[in-house]
């Protein structure tokens, strides 16, 4: 016996169609590269994205060919995102923050052979491009009147040919498993490594996203996705919002709490970035004595979230924050922190202990833990091993290695280390480079971090190993400041009250600024050879 049902290829074209179809008029507001902010729709989206598809052909795009784009969050930029796999391409978001020498690494390794750019960003290309060879044209995203000046020759305006195309374009067809997207990762131990996204994994991710345990998102909602495009595949978002007819709110480039306050003030129900724009937005509500009457929920991802943050959204301002882990190789949903019944029948206290965990895993994604010789540990919430995901959008191996990145039963290891709870609840303890291990037993370098920002006058914490003879390694804590310079006896006595003696830092360490990788996390590589410049030792 065969099944009787249609063949539906799972491509991203029908998830623009669908919002186009059944949300024309859906509002995309967006502050432009050009200064004013911006209304358009669905509809309008999905017609420049069109155009552009049929303009990215017309100037001899094939299907296959990778497309480098480098651009801020604007509805300019969600019309290329479909544009570009509509055309047959490969959208390979470029992270303007990366060094020169990666970014040239990661443009001739994916061999794009167009590149779009904001005319803001053109500067960074201009200073690499005599080291791009396999690079034919690059498309300026803006208007006639805002084209730049500038030694690369023969720029294209994007404007202009959208407005050359005609109506009625139809998108490239093909298999639901052929090549969508390039994400790269931020390369903090090498060179960065590309995953690849298939159409069906970026329709299947979607759909997992916006599942009610997951973000639970529907067309009610106005979206703002303050997490770049360009970081870890926008969190999904550009895919998920129009999946189910939202309303999005694209903020640009300012990321200033002024400039997010403006957008949020739009009517913005839900929002999305990594926490360290929450703090210092709260700071700024705070300072100003001003409220967020029509936000319902906020995603939190890409580092640990200090519990502060947490109770600061739900308690004062009525925000549900929901905790999230993933990474690009999971296209990045790993976990959301939503509630089961379980965790809805505890004590508000005991709430906000699972709010410091990153939550279950969707339908679509399988995770386990393991010890260091591969034997799996029990969920009991206590029991800390690496942690393994294996699942619909996760990476199988990276763009041109030569191996899989998963092993014989299809497990990728996350680099992370975890404990999950009897509901699947997954508590990130460190990345498994990072963990402190010392006389035999590991501290959390994470939950050092977290109870020392928890401290009002601490802006920014990291704790770190620094190997000594007796106890193989022993932590320390780097501080920054913030208005007020914190009294170490304060900082040590908050942690006291949370942790065993022989898991507190021998030492803190004040630095006016640790040093962060291109996609804001945190480069412990980075501190541990700025402290080694300074020879810095252990207090004896």
């Amino acid at each position: 016996m065969q099944a009787s049902m249609q063949e539906f290829p799972l491509r991203v074209s029908e998830i623009i169609d669908h919002a186009a179809l059944l949300h024309p008029d859906r509002p995309v507001f967006g502050r432009s590269i050009e200064g004013p902010i911006l209304e358009t729709s669905w509809r309008e989206i999905h017609r420049d994205a069109k155009k552009f598809a049929a303009a990215l052909i017309g100037l001899g795009l094939k299907k296959g060919d990778v497309v480098g784009v480098m651009a801020w969050n604007t509805p300019r930029h969600l019309s290329v995102w479909y544009g570009i796999p509509g055309a047959g391409g490969i959208n390979h978001t470029l992270n303007p923050r990366l060094f020169a020498d990666q970014l040239v690494y990661i443009i001739n390794h994916a061999q794009d052979r167009f590149l779009m750019v904001d005319f803001d960003l053109l500067p960074v290309i201009e200073t690499i491009i005599d080291q791009l060879p396999l690079i034919e044209k690059i498309i300026v995203m803006t208007d006639r009147n805002h084209m730049p000046d500038s030694k690369i020759p023969d720029l294209l305006c994007y404007e202009d040919l959208i407005a050359a195309q005609p109506n009625g374009f139809d998108w490239v067809q093909g298999d639901e498993h052929e090549p969508c997207g390039i994400c790269y990762t931020s390369g903090t131990t090498g060179d960065p490594k590309g995953v690849v996204y298939s159409h069906r994994s970026n329709v299947l991710h979607a759909m997992a996203n916006c599942a009610a345990d997951m973000m639970g998102l529907s067309s009610n909602d106005r979206i703002m996705p303050v997490v770049p495009l360009f970081h870890a595949n926008g969190w999904s978002i550009a895919y998920s919002a129009p999946m189910v007819g939202a309303s999005v709110v694209m903020p640009g480039r300012d990321m200033t709490p002024q400039g997010l306050f403006e957008m949020l003030e739009l009517g913005v129900t839900f929002t999305a970035a990594v926490p360290t724009i929450w703090m210092q937005l709260l700071q700024y509500l705070e300072q100003n004595n001003l409220t967020l009457p029509s936000l319902e929920k906020v995603i939190i991802g890409g580092a640990s979230c200090p519990r502060s943050v947490v109770e600061m959204f739900q308690n004062k301002y009525g925000v549900q924050v929901l905790h999230a882990w993933g990474m690009t190789e999971m296209s990045p949903l790993g976990t959301i922190c939503s509630f089961k019944p379980e965790i809805m029948e505890m004590a508000p206290d005991n709430r906000l202990d699972i709010q410091e965990t990153v939550g279950h895993a969707p339908f679509s994604v399988s995770l386990k833990i393991t010890d260091d010789t591969g034997n799996d540990l029990p969920w009991d919430g206590k029991t800390q091993g690496r942690l393994w995901a294996k699942g619909a959008a996760v990476v199988k191996r990276y763009l041109k290695q030569e191996h899989d990145a998963v092993d014989v039963k299809g497990w990728f290891d996350t680099g992370d280390m975890a404990s999950i709870t009897s509901h699947g609840y997954v508590r990130i303890t460190d990345r498994s480079k990072d963990v402190i291990k010392s006389g035999g037993e590991w501290i959390s370098s994470i939950a050092l971090e977290n109870c020392a920002v928890a401290h009002p006058d601490v802006a920014e914490a990291a704790a770190i190993g620094i190997p000594h003879p007796k106890w193989g390694e022993r932590p320390i804590l780097v501080i920054v400041a913030g208005e007020t310079r914190p009294d170490i006896s304060e900082i040590m006595a908050l942690m006291a009250a949370k942790f065993a003696k022989w898991q507190l830092p021998d030492d803190i360490v004040f630095m006016a600024k640790i040093p962060h990788t291109a996609t804001g996390k945190i480069s412990k590589l980075l501190l541990r050879k700025k402290l080694a410049a300074q020879n810095y030792m252990l207090p004896v």
